[in-house]
């Protein structure tokens, strides 16, 4: 096998140096057994699977057309037993404070009476729905599915980088990266005792039904579907593969109707009631009656059945106000607050740009930076300060001045890395973590995630509509550690 190569000045997820840690020998080992000819083969038959079963995304706006497959890389992201469990408790704290935090701005509104938060923060942030007040939600829970993106700095610490509580993308492609793991290398897996995905979908499926509208009668099985917004959307295949795995109706907004405050499915036997909707369209599309009038893939009046309790609309609606970037910074806040806890998993230092004084540091500061747009998601409307030209720096800070509220600004971290294959050759990349947490009666963690990864060389934009990728995640059993974790990667006093 080829050499890999000197870990350097970042943390790599693999080695130490150019040796691998503890836990990645087995693998390590087992990769040294393939020559460049075959590991070239081998992954010529990964992308051909993913082809084939047509496993895309879109790229708005790109040319020569839109639909591309993912970039999948065989190299997988191996975390220990003990760091996982630690990940899966900060997790479950987070989503739990953040869902008392959602209940909360829509009823008592508690935290902004306390002087936690601006209001203004909150009132002026355009996916806080006014139409969400007072509003209850089946079993008090405004996230079904949050997806949590984790990055590790130079030291191995994880940070959590941004909450993604609307409609959480990927999850398909965590297991259809294990599906190819096993289909294209079923020599890696020979050696290692790996948490499986197997009953993931069953606990998504009880977590879904636990949803039943306050409404329906108890001794009543509720139907369920999974509204789309069409095979142009981006995450079309996400849809298709989750309403197949939870078993469930794949619909359109033309396929529904409200009758009196109650939902209806259209079908060749008639209407039929439906009772959960897990929507992967917008708040602003989903009901022209009362957001955009011009929207063609919502149900008009679904608000009405929603606020009368005969039909629950996962996620909530109005869950953007707590996954926008500026309301990041205040999450460890709430923690504390909700759950009178400290964070078990650190946030990246945020400074709000609507501040003066730590306006006039950022922008003193801006080529150390990472500028983002508080709304904006995908990698885009997105400045990294190290890499910027002057033209780009002047024009961010003109965005900045004339709307400080827009933005925030984060130290840039030395993200963590691990070796990719691709175009026949070993080279390190940049990876993060994103972790799905669903949420019914219980919390679920999905053991692993998606790992995305920056295949362009030195780019730190893992979002594959930015030509980023995605590796398995394997996440260790607990008798199948042998060694302890990597001492560059220690846990202290509970946090990674």
């Amino acid at each position: 096998m080829m050499n890999l190569y000197e870990s350097g000045l970042f943390f790599d997820e693999m080695l130490d140096g150019n040796q691998p840690k503890p836990h990645y020998q087995s693998f390590y080992h087992k990769l040294h057994a393939f020559s460049k000819e075959q590991l070239d083969e081998k992954y010529q038959q990964a992308q051909s699977s993913f082809l084939r079963q047509g496993i895309t995304f879109t790229v708005y706006g790109a040319q020569g057309g839109t639909e591309r497959t993912m970039p999948f890389d065989f190299v997988p992201i191996i975390i220990p037993y003990e760091q996982w469990k630690v990940i899966e408790a900060g997790m479950k704290q987070r989503v739990k404070a953040l869902n008392y935090f959602l209940h909360d701005v829509y009823h008592e509104q508690s935290i902004i009476e306390d002087g936690l938060i601006p209001r203004q923060l909150i009132e002026n942030n355009p996916y806080y729905y006014k139409e969400m007040l007072g509003v209850q939600v089946p079993i008090d829970n405004h996230i079904f599915l949050a997806g949590i993106d984790l990055v590790r700095d130079e030291n191995g610490i994880y940070y959590v980088l941004e909450d993604n509580l609307r409609n959480p993308s990927g999850m398909s492609y965590v297991f259809q990266n294990r599906y190819v793991m096993k289909e294209v290398y079923p020599e890696f897996f020979s050696k290692h005792t790996i948490q499986s995905l197997d009953k993931q979908m069953a606990f998504m499926k009880k977590a879904l039904l636990a949803h039943r509208p306050r409404c329906m009668k108890p001794d009543v099985e509720p139907k369920a579907v999974l509204l789309t917004a069409g095979m142009y959307n981006s995450a079309y295949y996400d849809h298709v593969f989750l309403a197949q795995q939870l078993n469930i109706q794949l619909v359109e907004g033309h396929d529904l109707v409200v009758h009196e405050n109650k939902v209806f499915m259209k079908t060749i036997y008639g209407l039929e009631q439906i009772d959960i909707i897990y929507r992967r369209i917008d708040d602003d599309f989903l009901d022209p009656a009362v957001f955009r009038e011009d929207s063609l893939l919502g149900v008009p009046h679904i608000m009405a059945a929603y606020e009368a309790g005969n039909i629950a609309i996962l996620n909530a609606v109005g869950n953007g106000v707590a996954d926008d970037k500026a309301m990041y910074a205040y999450v460890p806040d709430m923690i504390r607050y909700y759950l009178k806890e400290e964070p078990i998993l650190n946030n990246v230092k945020t400074y709000h740009l609507n501040d003066s004084s730590q306006q006039a540091w950022a922008l003193e500061h801006i080529r150390e930076l990472v500028i983002k747009n508080v709304s904006a998601s995908g990698g885009y409307d997105m400045l990294i300060g190290p890499h910027a030209s002057e033209e780009e720096i002047a024009k961010f800070k003109e965005k900045i001045l004339d709307n400080p509220y827009q933005y925030i600004a984060q130290p840039t971290i030395k993200l963590s890395r691990a070796p990719a294959f691709q175009d026949g050759r070993f080279y390190p990349c940049h990876v993060d973590l994103r972790v799905y947490v669903m949420k019914g009666e219980d919390i679920y963690v999905l053991p692993g995630g998606l790992s995305r990864v920056a295949l362009k060389e030195g780019s730190l934009v893992v979002n594959s509509s930015q030509g980023g990728g995605a590796k398995d995640t394997w996440i260790l059993k607990e008798e199948s550690q042998h060694a302890k974790p990597s001492s560059r990667c220690t846990i202290l006093d509970g946090k990674i």
